[in-house]
């Protein structure tokens, strides 16, 4: 029975990556500042705790592990990472974590660890045309981020490298493209885009219209949760240390993003656009490197993932009115 620990397993994606793993019969120990928001988490072993404090890290690696699984972040959405208001929490924050979960690994001789980072590190000059994104995993550098998260995130990726180098650790580095699903945030400022446009349209019962930020003809690529798992797995187990993109390649606009979830929901809805965080121009996740390490690409179209996701947001809604 391998021994896992997934750290930020209160969140969207480490809450199933460990059930994941639970179903594949590992012993999963989670730990996070709360448990997961929506279900129970099914962990043999469930620490609340913040992983910036290093007597909490000693807790957690209190024993030898075979994997552990670092999503643990401060993050959210563009309304969170890119008004400028949480820049320097962002930056200390998630890098204290991951100094502090680095070091814990290093004292226990837990030598086989993935740290997820993202889609954020690519230089902004490369990403100004919407229909030509350049996001290949080589072209990171020179590096210029558009968000103080992407630095942190690059900052993080040769922290774990050096430790690799210099510790004899097994790393392992996915670059996260946009992952959406059931099951995540959907309101409060944090969610991603999926997530924030299914609420607006779930929301839509007095209006005729969402609103849009920007003129949305900016692209991004979207991976549907259940392939982000299945890719953060075979990275693990895997050989290729990576920076690796775990992303899908089917990019849209947001305009066209917005019209396929009104499409969904059989609404007779128009787009508004307004003033608000935009990130990047374009991002499409560039895919080649990570069909060739790990043989191996998405299976889940973007509109499947909609589906699911759109009747999952609108459950969410409709029992918040019945609350209220």
């Amino acid at each position: 029975m391998k021994r896992v620990v997934v750290c930020g397993a209160g969140g969207f994606i480490g809450s199933q990556l460990a059930s994941k793993l639970k179903d594949e019969g590992a012993f999963v120990r989670a730990v996070d500042l709360k448990p997961p928001e929506f279900g129970v988490s099914c962990a043999d072993d469930f620490i609340v705790g913040d992983l910036r404090d290093f007597s909490v890290c000693e807790r957690v690696f209190s024993e030898a592990f075979d994997e552990v699984y670092q999503l643990a972040a401060d993050m959210g959405g563009a309304g969170y990472l890119f008004t400028g208001d949480n820049d320097a929490d962002v930056m200390h924050n998630s890098a204290l974590i991951n100094l502090n979960v680095l070091e814990s690994c290093k004292r226990r001789r837990i030598n086989h660890v993935f740290f997820s980072s993202s889609a954020c590190v690519y230089p902004e000059h490369n990403q100004l045309d919407p229909n030509n994104p350049i996001c290949a995993e080589d072209s990171v550098y020179p590096a210029s981020p558009d968000s103080e998260y992407g630095w942190e995130k690059l900052f993080s990726e040769r922290l774990y490298l050096a430790y690799g180098r210099n510790q004899s650790m097994q790393i392992r580095i996915g670059r996260y493209h946009n992952i959406f699903g059931p099951m995540g945030t959907w309101q409060g400022g944090r969610e991603k885009v999926p997530a924030a446009l299914c609420r607006k349209v779930a929301s839509a019962q007095d209006r005729t219209y969402i609103d849009i930020w920007g003129d949305g003809e900016q692209t991004r690529s979207f991976l549907f949760i259940e392939d982000c798992l299945e890719a953060t797995v075979r990275m693990m187990r895997g050989e290729w240390t990576g920076p690796v993109n775990i992303g899908s390649d089917e990019m849209v606009s947001i305009n066209e993003l917005a019209g396929m979830i009104i499409e969904i929901s059989g609404k007779d809805l128009t787009l508004r656009h307004i003033e608000g965080p935009l990130g990047v121009r374009g991002r499409n996740s560039d895919n080649t490197l990570m069909k060739q390490k790990l043989g191996w690409t998405h299976s889940v179209p973007l509109r499947a993932g909609l589906e699911m996701t759109y009747e999952w947001v609108k459950e969410q809604v409709s029992a918040e009115k019945c609350s209220q």
